[in-house]
């Protein structure tokens, strides 16, 4: 069996049994809790120690399926694995679900993404929408996708949008990895159709008058770091502005690196306008140390965002 395809069935099981209710929402399971997640760091730790992708894939696999079964325990979506630094997971303001998110690094320089999407249910069942990482196979990365071809990423920031009461949306903001020579960050939207994930919004002008785009990725080279953070004092999402390092480097994104100017994306009315050398007027966030140039993957330590 394709390995990719049973991680991505060990996510599907968390949704096996979610039409059974759960009525004891608050009994307190933390001691169980707490021992998954003390056998969770310990598959964590063998999946980044490993030598051999397989091995490591393999490990993953097994990290997986154990915590699905915590997450089926009644009252999951509260507690929040914070011992697990090498994932993530963001909760929305209104508790309407949590994004969970993390990558398994390769000996070629690559990076699997993984994740699931928790719902907060009234009586605390069980209800996944597990994310498999489609980048392989996603012929334009502008395209809109569905959990089941998502454009894997390990998401650091969440900006809620609600427009004049209008369905609400969710920009994320993650960090790609990509080969040996360049990284990615990426600028996604993740909207709800029916009940199910879409990842992608026609939202982002890059260009005055230009056309709108699904999605932002960045590509730069992995010897350099890449601020893109919410900043509050001017009220926009702030990135470097990428250059090559020569004109004639054009296109050549291995030579790409911060020119030391700022750009942004400013919300109005539900879209997102590109505004060039941005004055900031704080520092940049403390995740650029972590989702700059990647350390081994042993030694990953991530920053709160809280």
């Amino acid at each position: 069996m394709n390995l990719r395809f049973f991680i991505f069935s060990l996510l599907t099981l968390g949704l096996i049994g979610t039409s059974r209710a759960q009525h004891t929402f608050n009994v307190d399971h933390n001691l169980q809790f707490n021992a998954y997640q003390d056998s969770l760091q310990i598959l964590s730790d063998e999946t980044f120690a490993a030598k051999d992708d397989q091995v490591r894939l393999e490990k993953n696999a097994a990290f997986i399926k154990k915590f699905v079964t915590a997450l089926k325990i009644t009252g999951s979506f509260g507690y929040g694995f914070d011992s697990l630094k090498r994932i993530s997971i963001i909760k929305s303001p209104d508790n309407a679900f949590r994004i969970i998110t993390w990558f398994v690094p390769l000996n070629d320089g690559t990076y699997r993404f993984y994740g699931t999407i928790q719902m907060g249910t009234t009586n605390g069942a069980l209800k996944l929408h597990p994310l498999n990482d489609g980048t392989s196979t996603l012929a334009d990365a502008n395209a809109i996708t569905s959990n089941k071809n998502w454009y894997g990423a390990r998401y650091y920031e969440m900006v809620p949008v609600i427009v004049n009461g209008k369905q609400p949306y969710w920009i994320f903001l993650g960090w790609k990895g990509n080969n040996q020579k360049t990284s990615k960050k990426v600028i996604d939207v993740l909207s709800f159709e029916k009940g199910e994930p879409v990842f992608g919004k026609e939202i982002f002008q890059a260009s005055k008058n230009g056309p709108y785009k699904n999605r932002v990725v960045f590509e730069y080279s992995k010897l350099n770091s890449m601020t893109l953070t919410v900043d509050q004092n001017v009220k926009m999402i702030v990135f470097d502005h990428l250059a090559p390092y020569d004109p004639k480097m054009a296109d050549n994104y291995e030579f790409y690196a911060s020119d030391l100017s700022f750009d942004g994306y400013k919300l109005a009315w539900g879209k997102l306008a590109l505004a060039e050398d941005v004055e900031l007027k704080n520092e940049p966030s403390p995740n650029d140390d972590f989702y700059g140039k990647p350390v081994k993957a042993s030694m990953v330590i991530i920053k709160s965002n809280e």
